[in-house]
């Protein structure tokens, strides 16, 4: 009869240090590498109109929803830049956990620490996903599954090589750090400066705001009871379905306002509205846009009162995550009356308006927004851009 001795944990034979440190250090260069692609991608979403991520594949994986939330900016700063300095500064520890006076030991419970702080947020962060946002990102799963790889490498270094004791590890490591501060100080301080610098001033690109409405700047009603704006005889007549929950048509509505607010000459736009909103549209057969149908009768009410554009800057800019709109705050924003305004949602003739813009769009298949048409052409999205580069020519 063998008998087979137990294995015990003091017979598992480590892999040489190198391997560990390395594969820590390649962890946290490609968490670094997503977070500055992620910052790359949040502020593109913002900044420029005809961007789209290789990950904004369906309604449910799509990092640019998950980047049009509020939820993407904490303490007045993008996540992803959060995730550049959460992983620089963990880099920044490394050349002292390499030193040969460390021992294979320290500066590991402060690396196991901080990667406990980033597996707790990432856990947070997809709870806001899956239950808010309902809509997940790619390269941010990725972020999450590199924080728990450090977290187990960082405990697993720790046992490894020395005593896992989270606290008196600390204090060992806070005071190894004190023991070479000629070397540490002129690291961290810079470093933990620039990080108050960047919470101080970071600009706040994410804030997309149209230009005020001058006094001189043209508008009326095409004959046909559209609003429009800009010149009177344009050299390019732009005429806009959108949707005041669609982001899209907000990037592009304070795009096209800002145009024709530095060339007031050349073009004129003409809004219409195709909210997708199955309560108002036909070719939307389940809940999405829910309410916006009933801010494009707010806005058809404005525009009775000769306060559409007023009314439409507004608009766009509520948050997209409200649930409810304040009519009172409304009414005074734009200076109409809040009870005519509040009862403008059930006027049956503007409803009638609404339902017209409706069929005109599907009339001209438009099957999303923004769409936008240009002698007789649907353009969905975004206008090419040498169709307003030869306008402006001329």
């Amino acid at each position: 009869m063998n008998l087979t001795k137990k294995k015990s944990s003091k017979d598992i034979i480590s892999l040489p240090f190198p391997v560990y440190f390395w594969t820590v250090a390649f962890l946290t260069t490609a968490g670094l590498a997503d977070s500055i692609y992620l910052a790359i991608s949040h502020y593109r979403v913002y900044t420029d109109v005809a961007y789209s991520s290789f990950c904004a594949i369906s309604k449910a994986i799509n990092c640019d929803t998950v980047s049009q939330t509020s939820y993407s900016i904490f303490l007045n700063v993008p996540v992803p830049v959060w995730g550049i300095v959460g992983h620089t500064f963990f880099l920044l520890f490394l050349p002292f956990a390499w030193k040969k006076e460390a021992d294979k030991k320290r500066i590991w419970p402060i690396l196991f620490f901080i990667s406990s702080i980033f597996s707790i947020y990432s856990v947070i962060l997809a709870v806001i996903s899956a239950y808010y946002i309902h809509s997940y990102c790619i390269m941010c799963i990725l972020s999450f599954g590199l924080s728990f790889f450090l977290l187990y490498y960082t405990w697993l270094i720790s046992k490894r090589f020395g005593r896992f004791d989270i606290l008196h590890g600390l204090r060992l490591d806070i005071d190894y750090l004190w023991k070479f501060r000629k070397k540490t100080l002129p690291v961290f301080i810079p470093f933990l400066s620039f990080v108050l610098v960047l919470f101080i001033a970071f600009p706040v690109y994410w804030n997309l705001a149209p230009p005020l409405l001058s006094k001189e700047m043209l508008h009326g009603i095409t004959k046909d009871g559209h609003p429009w704006i800009g010149a009177r005889n344009p050299e390019l007549e732009i005429t806009e379905f959108t949707d005041y929950q669609c982001f899209q048509c907000k990037k592009m509505h304070f795009f096209l306002r800002q145009l024709i607010e530095e060339h007031p000459d050349k073009i004129r736009l003409i809004h219409r509205h195709f909210p997708m909103d199955h309560n108002f549209n036909p070719i939307v057969k389940q809940p999405f846009y829910i309410g916006s149908g009933q801010m494009a009768l707010l806005a058809i009410y404005a525009s009775s009162k000769d306060k559409f554009w007023q009314m439409n800057d507004v608009l766009f800019e509520i948050n997209r995550e409200s649930k409810t709109i304040n009519i009172k705050e409304l009414a005074e924003a734009v200076g109409l009356n809040p009870v005519e305004l509040g009862h403008s949602v059930n006027n049956k003739m503007l409803r009638s308006k609404l339902q017209r813009d409706i069929l005109s769009g599907l009339k001209l298949r438009i099957s999303g927004t923004p769409a936008y048409v240009i002698d007789k052409e649907v353009y969905l999205g975004l206008i090419p851009p040498e169709i307003i580069k030869s306008a402006l020519k001329r």
